[in-house]
């Protein structure tokens, strides 16, 4: 039997749990599924679980807000039966991924501040940045704990408090709170409205709801700058 030659055939690298995540989560997220809990997590499988984490990691501080924090975790509350999971497994993961992924966000903006950022990025545009920036100025240590149910200001708030220097042991303890508080929080609410006939029959319609209500407080925002600003305009043509 001849020994095999040097130099030919392809390379295989070793499967790891990482990669096969890596390579199971776009195939489950198809187009839009990746904004569907109720059909992400089950086409995840026995992923599911790092499924979660992963996301609550890189939305939590990782410069990716577009990802679907609450209703992912009200939802995985909700289907922990059918994933196969405990409550108390889900929640403890999402909240280690969430006070793991603000420590990044911290360290990032403590080292690097705002160069990473620019004013026609897609995603590391210099708005996001000074919005979380004012949210912190204007709330301080408590907005590492409001910003938490604001989707992309959870994102760049922890960078914001890293960028502003911000005492380090005040935001561990600011961090922890906020990570429980969002994450357990939303993983136990979504397991006990799963109770409820009304919703649990409509998971999809209330993952919806839920999205909207998230992002209602960015549209208030943003249509109160919007308003601002044509204020001002109209103040200066007429001066």
């Amino acid at each position: 039997m001849q020994a095999p030659r040097r130099g030919r055939g392809r390379y295989s690298p070793p499967v790891t749990s990482a990669s096969l995540l890596a390579s199971a989560l776009p195939a489950a997220t198809g187009g839009f599924l990746l904004f569907d809990p109720e059909s992400l997590l089950p086409a995840l499988g026995p992923w599911a679980l790092a499924g979660i984490s992963l996301m609550i990691f890189i939305e939590s501080g990782v410069l990716f807000p577009f990802l679907p924090g609450d209703s992912l975790l009200f939802t995985a509350g909700l289907l922990h039966e059918a994933l196969g999971l405990q409550v108390w497994v889900i929640a403890l993961c999402a909240f280690v991924a969430a006070f793991l992924g603000d420590q990044v966000g911290y360290l990032l903006g403590n080292r690097f501040g705002r160069r990473w950022f620019r004013p026609d990025a897609r995603i590391l545009k210099t708005a996001h940045l000074e919005k979380a920036e004012a949210f912190f100025a204007k709330y301080g240590g408590v907005s590492l704990i409001l910003g938490r149910f604001v989707p992309i200001v959870r994102t760049y708030v922890p960078l914001a408090a890293g960028t502003a220097g911000y005492r380090y042991r005040s935001f561990l303890l600011f961090n922890v709170t906020g990570a429980f508080l969002w994450a357990v929080g939303m993983v136990v609410l979504g397991s006990l409205l799963g109770g409820i006939p009304l919703i649990r029959d409509h998971v999809d319609v209330w993952a919806i709801v839920l999205v909207l209500l998230s992002v209602t407080p960015v549209a208030i925002a943003g249509l109160r700058g919007l308003l601002r600003t044509r204020r001002e305009r109209a103040a200066t043509d007429r001066a």
